[in-house]
């Protein structure tokens, strides 16, 4: 009879009290089957052990050490010796490699020896014990589930990156949109929506600012008699203008053809603020030259406080700004004037 066959009767029928030959295996074909056993002598004495534990325990010695000064068996905790340990045979196992922080599952079967072989997983902790000692699909049996469960892992780290870098990129395009949505396409500045916003949010946050309503002066000329490209260089001009001469956190918004509100969180004293809208209109009555032709403009301003109101309202305090700056232009233009509430009656 061939190693390993069932005995049968006359008929060809199997034998069923016939003792089967137990199957013997190299230490080549448990390598193969089990990539992370052990071979216990029956003194506890570590004979062979499987490459991936090779792999995992590197650098340290195995062969011919007792098994319970390496390993810690954790589960059930009455396992100290090789004869609790063949005692629990067939019982689910917890263990511990106690220098490397291994975790593993286990399950023991006697040998004919009388020693142990031992098979040892990684349970649920597999794809941090893949990750921490660098293993690959050939460190398991090809028949070991833990091949499938790797792949869906890959699987799934690839979705979620390729995810992640979606959603960053449709943050960036709608950061992107909503930044375009709120800038005035031809100076680069904020609009009227976003200082409406800007606005809505100082009041919200009942937080003192001011207000500055500037208006060009001799604008209108500029694009009858140079055109509305010169025209469009020209409030390019003013739009770096006012950059330079506002605060990083100050809006500066066009909300017309020729018209401007900066927006200056933090600030009301008058005649600080005067000193500022002075020095943006000395700025803008710098002569301006296109294509070799020299284009002069002003600006008048008119200024607000929030302070001034005891019930702030964004649209009362814009037309406040509006009136004291038409009241800049009837003084003569090029100057600035600060609302007062008489000054609204005038």
């Amino acid at each position: 009879m061939k190693p390993g066959a069932v005995p049968r009767d006359a008929a060809g029928l199997p034998v069923a009290d016939a003792v089967v030959p137990p199957v013997a295996l190299g230490v080549a074909a448990l390598d193969r089957l089990m990539p992370m056993h052990l071979q216990l002598s029956p003194l506890g004495k570590i004979t062979a052990y499987g490459p991936t534990l090779a792999k995992i325990a590197a650098g340290l010695t195995l062969i011919d050490c007792d098994f319970f000064d390496l390993f810690e068996v954790r589960r059930p905790g009455s396992v100290r010796c090789m004869a609790d340990l063949v005692a629990r045979q067939g019982q689910r196992l917890h263990l511990g490699l106690r220098s490397v922080g291994a975790e593993f599952r286990g399950l023991a079967v006697a040998d004919e020896s009388g020693g142990i072989v031992l098979n040892l997983s990684f349970g649920i902790g597999v794809v941090d014990a893949v990750r921490h000692h660098s293993l690959t699909d050939a460190d398991f049996a090809a028949t070991d589930l833990t091949v499938e469960l790797l792949y869906l892992v890959e699987v799934k780290r690839s979705v979620m990156e390729e995810l992640q870098r979606l959603n960053l990129r449709l943050q960036g395009a709608k950061s992107l949109a909503e930044d375009l949505a709120m800038t005035d396409t031809l100076t680069g500045l904020r609009n009227r929506r976003a200082l409406d916003l800007a606005l809505a949010r100082a009041l919200a946050a009942d937080t003192p600012f001011a207000l500055i309503h500037l208006d060009l002066d001799h604008f209108k000329s500029v694009n009858d008699t140079l055109g509305h490209a010169a025209g469009d260089h020209v409030l390019r001009v003013v739009a770096q203008v006012l950059s330079r001469e506002s605060r990083s956190g100050d809006l500066v918004a066009r909300v017309g053809g020729d018209e401007f509100v900066i927006l200056l969180p933090g600030l009301t004293n008058i005649a600080g603020l005067t000193v500022v809208a002075e020095r943006i209109i000395a700025g803008l009555a710098q002569p301006i030259v296109l294509d070799r032709q020299t284009c002069q403009i002003g600006a008048s301003a008119g200024i607000t406080v929030s302070t001034l109101y005891t019930q702030r309202s964004a649209h009362v305090m814009l037309n406040d700004a509006d009136t004291a700056l038409y009241a800049a232009k009837r003084a003569g233009r090029g100057r600035v004037v600060a609302f007062t509430p008489g000054l609204a009656m005038d």
